[in-house]
């Protein structure tokens, strides 16, 4: 099973988890830019972190056989600190760079007019640098910020086709169907969708326009959710082309409209453009 990771936050994770994710069958991910968790204080710290995204990140996922790419954006939740709204004026910078795929993850935390004017300049950033769109639903009032977050999409005038609404669930899902936009889930031990929900989900709408996710932050996930969701199509009845389909097909697709998706070398290799992580000499 070949799997394409579209939202995963590897800067959360270790080396062990690269490794259990080559083994499951993960070959690419793409890690969209987030909160760490602790609030920021300063646009000099979102200039480290996306350099980081766009240096260390590809660089330690390459020695495990997986190709990383990135998306940029200021996320929803800090979006509300006044002290970090020059970081919108980063972000040309950052978006012109090889790697990055997509805007995001931009959209709405607790929808306020501060969320609206970031969501809105960076949709138009987007526009401006012919990148599709990451976009994160709220975790509160879902269905209220979904309805909003596809207002400001059309009002946009960004084509549905180069967005991709994320953390979807049964409540949220069939808006972003009608509305022609991407589809995206994230699945979790405990919360969001599980993958018999997504399964659920698969039989309902079908596999066209949907992204499976893990997501895998900092709080209690797991990186190997996509690879479980794969099991429980095909224990469900799914074919393993519909697998692809859902697993790996639809984030190339998705991404690929970024023109900048390169998933040319997929092998292992310790050494990346000359250098390694390794440290001291190696076991006998």
């Amino acid at each position: 099973m070949r799997i394409f990771d579209p939202h995963i936050h590897m800067t959360s994770r270790t080396t062990d988890d690269y490794e259990r994710m080559y083994a499951a069958g993960v070959r690419a991910v793409v890690e969209p830019a987030f909160w760490l968790g602790q609030p920021r204080t300063s646009p000099s710290t979102f200039a480290d972190y996306f350099d980081g995204l766009l240096g260390w990140e590809p660089y330690r996922a390459a020695q495990f056989g997986i190709v990383h790419h990135c998306t940029i954006a200021l996320n929803p939740k800090e979006a509300n600190d006044p002290r970090l709204t020059p970081v919108l004026d980063l972000l040309p910078r950052y978006l012109a760079k090889d790697r990055v795929v997509a805007v995001g993850e931009v959209g709405y935390d607790d929808i306020t007019p501060a969320e609206d004017e970031a969501l809105a300049r960076q949709l138009a950033l987007a526009a401006e640098h012919d990148l599709p769109v990451l976009v994160h639903t709220p975790h509160r009032d879902k269905a209220a910020g979904t309805r909003r977050t596809l207002d400001v999409v059309r009002e946009s005038g960004l084509p549905p086709e180069r967005v991709l609404v994320d953390h979807l669930n049964e409540m949220t899902v069939g808006m972003v169907e009608e509305s022609g936009c991407w589809m995206g889930f994230s699945v979790y031990p405990d919360t969001k969708m599980d993958e018999d929900r997504m399964v659920a989900i698969l039989k309902e709408y079908g596999p066209a326009r949907t992204l499976v996710n893990s997501a895998a932050d900092w709080g209690r996930s797991d990186p190997l959710k996509t690879r479980a969701v794969g099991d429980a199509m095909l224990a469900a009845g799914f074919s393993e082309a519909e697998v692809e389909t859902v697993l790996w097909d639809n984030p190339v697709a998705f991404y690929g409209q970024s023109g900048r998706l390169d998933l040319s070398d997929l092998t292992p290799d310790p050494n990346y453009a000359g250098n390694t992580i390794l440290r001291g000499a190696p076991r006998a």
